[in-house]
Order: structure tokens, then C-alpha cells, then sequence
């Protein structure tokens, strides 16, 4: 047998591509219209920098990086995730000297070993962007507005924006104390992956799809009671701000998001299509990773989409755009005179930013339209040994069938 692709990774053929440089396409559109400027990181880091940031007790970091140790003995990790990526580079080239506010995007690919499953994969694409360097609620609100208007430029409908706070450094301590509280007289009806993490991450149970653990955690006490005066104001203003905005959200006080280094406000847009695993785009703030990494106290908002997911639910409600891979010209050429005039015709229709195409297989013509069909060609260029004794290629539109004739050098 031969070599397969890895598990947990796929090949996307040309069919698919296309529909990747769409989405792509229009990610970068709206990414400029919100004044946001790519960056684009390396895709492996020292393991510490998401140890650090990502938090060592989370899933990703203790179970489900791809880490290695390279030839200088350095324990590298291919990229879980990319914020902390994004945050290393501003610090290391002093973003926040030049401006002090920074809006950046990215798209690319990132690596986690977990389960494969519908939308997720081990080696798997997002989107994303981070605005750092500002406290204003109305930051989060344009965060949350770009995420969302990304998804409706794409044709995506039937998704909900889910909203919370999960505090900060000073009012989320009491708070864990009573939730671990709380589920410690519950640890019986919770499940082994939950009671683990009880001791080692508390609050990701509240991430937990099992059922069970769901019906237990109703009565949990919800950090959006336990809100100090000014993550309260915080969140208030972002609602309010939403509203004036007609963006209609759902309060969701379970949410609390993945990664450690998240601070007050935290959101998911949500698909009923994906199943259980239904997140489509996620984000919030991490006024405190800046400082963690070595940087100045500065407050910073992000979010991801994974583009998997996105794609996956076009699909299925068939918002794709047909690929379209239509060729300006596919040159038939019969004979090794014709094909050099046509090899040099190719080239200089191209040289015009014409998509051009010909034959290099010494097919017959009739194998050669039939090619230029299955390419979609606009216009076949037939050039055999009487379109050279008189310099001429005959031209058929391939939509009408209509044919006419052309001076080669008309066209050189």
C-alpha cells in the first residue's frame, strides 16, 4: 500500500482550494475595511511561550500539542493556537512603541492532537484577528461586529452570538472557590474527564458536553454574579453598545472559552449545524498575557474562526460559489511547427494577463477541444499545418460554436 496522508490531516484538491481562496479572499476584505494588517508568524515556537500563555493545566497544553525537541535540544511546539504567537511578535519587534493601539490579523494553519471529528482535524486553518493596547468596551464591540459581519459577507445565516464575562484577576478567585465548592458535593454525578478537571482546571467543566455534567452544572454558582464594579461596567457597556447596534445576543453564563490567559468578556458565534461541537468563531479579552510574557500592562481583545467549520457549513447549505475555473484560451496545435508558434502565442497572451492553456501531450484535435472543454475554455485557438502556411489561427467560441479566423501576428 501506498503513502497516505496522516490522521488527523487531508489533502485539499484544486476543487476545493478555490473555495479556500474565496473565503480567504473576502476574510482579507473586511479585515481591511476594519483597518486590521496581516501578520503572518512562524509555525512552530518554543514550548514554553504556550505553556506560559495558553495555561500548562489546559487540555491543549498538557495532552494535545504537537512538541518536538530539534537538533539544539530546544523543546519546540507546533502552533495549538496563534494570540500567543501574535503577542510574542509584538513584544519581540515593540509594536507598542510604533502605535499604541495595534490591530492585526492572521490566517494559516494550526496543530492539536485530539480526536478527529466533523470540522476538526489535527492539522486545521483559522482566521483570526487582536486589537491590543486599548480598555475601551467599544473595542470588544468591534470585535465582536467584524466577526460577525465576516460570517454574514460569506453567505452564513442561522448563527448566534453567545456573550459573557468571566471576570478578572480580582473578582474571579472568590468565585472559583465557590465553584469548586459547588461541584465537589456533586463529584459523584460528574464524569471522570470532569473530575479531573476539579483539581486541575476547574472552570473547563463548564465546557463539558456530557449530558450529565450539563444537568449538574445548572444550579453552579456563574461568575456573571460575582463581577466586581468594573468588570460590571465593562459589560454593561458592551451590551448596551450591541443593542444599539440591533446585534442580538444570548447571556450565556457557562461560557467561559478554552485557555487560561481570557479576561472579562468572552464570546462564540454558534451554528445549530455543527452538532455538539457547534462553535464557529471565538474570542474575547486577555488584558493580562502581555504583562505574562514580559511585556508592559497592556489590555488586548481576539478572537479565531476555524475555517474548517465555516466551510463545512456552507457546504451543506450549499452557500459555496461554484468554482470557477474558466480559461481565456486553450491553443490546439497539430504538428511541432504549429506547436512552437503556439508556444510562443501562449506565452505572449499571458504576457496580456490572459489564462491561457495548450497541449503538451501531441493529442489529436478532437482530444485536444475535448480537453479544452473539460477546462471550461472561453475560446479555443486551432493551429495545425494550413493556419501556418497562412499565418492564421482559427478561433471557436466554445459557448456559441461560431468560428472565424485570425492573423497570428493580430494576436502577437
Amino acid at each position: 500500500m501506498g503513502f497516505k496522508a496522516i490522521y488527523g490531516t487531508r489533502d485539499l484538491l484544486p476543487e476545493q482550494a478555490i473555495r479556500w481562496q474565496q473565503l480567504e479572499e473576502k476574510v482579507r476584505q473586511i479585515m481591511t475595511l476594519y483597518n486590521y494588517q496581516e501578520i503572518r508568524t512562524p509555525i512552530f515556537e518554543a514550548t514554553e511561550l504556550f505553556a506560559r500563555s495558553i495555561g500548562e493545566e489546559t487540555d491543549i497544553v498538557s495532552k494535545e500539542m504537537y512538541t518536538f525537541t530539534d537538533q539544539g535540544k530546544r523543546s519546540l511546539t507546533l502552533r495549538p493556537e496563534a494570540t500567543a504567537s501574535v503577542v510574542r511578535a509584538y513584544l519581540e519587534h515593540n509594536l507598542g512603541k510604533i502605535s499604541p493601539f495595534v490591530k492585526l490579523y492572521y490566517i494559516g494553519p494550526m496543530f492539536r492532537q485530539e480526536r478527529p471529528q466533523k470540522g476538526r482535524y489535527r492539522q486545521f486553518h483559522q482566521y483570526g484577528a487582536e486589537a491590543l493596547g486599548s480598555l475601551d468596551p467599544l473595542v470588544d464591540v468591534e470585535m465582536i461586529q467584524l466577526s460577525v459581519k465576516i460570517l454574514e459577507d460569506i453567505g452564513l445565516e442561522h448563527f448566534t452570538l453567545h456573550l459573557n464575562s468571566i471576570g478578572c484577576d480580582k473578582c474571579r478567585p472568590a468565585h472559583r472557590q465557590l465553584f469548586i465548592n459547588f461541584v465537589r458535593g456533586r463529584e459523584e454525578e460528574i464524569c471522570s474527564d470532569c473530575r479531573v478537571r476539579l483539581d486541575r482546571n476547574p472552570l473547563r467543566i463548564l465546557d463539558c458536553k456530557n449530558e450529565e455534567c450539563i444537568q449538574v452544572l445548572k444550579d453552579a454558582p456563574m461568575m456573571k454574579d460575582y463581577l466586581c464594579p468594573e468588570c460590571r461596567e465593562h459589560f454593561d457597556m458592551v451590551k448596551k453598545s450591541l443593542e444599539g447596534l440591533n446585534t442580538k445576543y444570548v447571556e450565556e453564563g457557562g461560557l467561559v472559552r478554552g485557555l487560561d490567559y481570557y479576561t472579562k468578556t468572552v464570546y462564540e458565534l454558534k451554528s445549530p449545524l455543527l452538532g455538539a461541537q457547534d462553535t464557529l468563531c471565538g474570542g474575547g479579552r486577555y488584558d493580562l498575557l502581555v504583562e505574562e510574557l514580559g511585556g508592559e500592562k497592556t489590555p488586548a481583545i481576539g478572537f479565531s474562526a476555524g475555517i474548517e467549520r465555516i466551510l463545512l457549513v456552507l457546504e451543506s447549505k450549499k452557500k459555496t460559489a461554484p468554482a470557477d475555473k474558466r480559461i481565456d484560451y486553450f491553443i490546439a496545435a497539430m504538428g511541432n511547427e504549429a506547436q512552437e508558434v503556439a508556444f510562443r502565442l501562449l506565452d505572449h497572451l499571458r504576457s496580456k494577463n490572459k489564462i491561457c492553456e495548450m497541449d503538451y501531450l501531441n493529442r489529436s484535435l478532437k482530444s485536444q477541444m475535448k480537453e479544452a472543454n473539460r477546462q471550461r475554455a472561453k475560446a479555443v485557438l486551432i493551429i495545425g499545418e494550413e493556419e501556418i502556411k497562412k499565418q492564421k489561427a482559427t478561433r471557436r467560441n466554445m459557448h456559441t460554436g461560431d468560428e472565424d479566423e485570425y492573423d497570428i501576428s493580430e494576436f502577437m
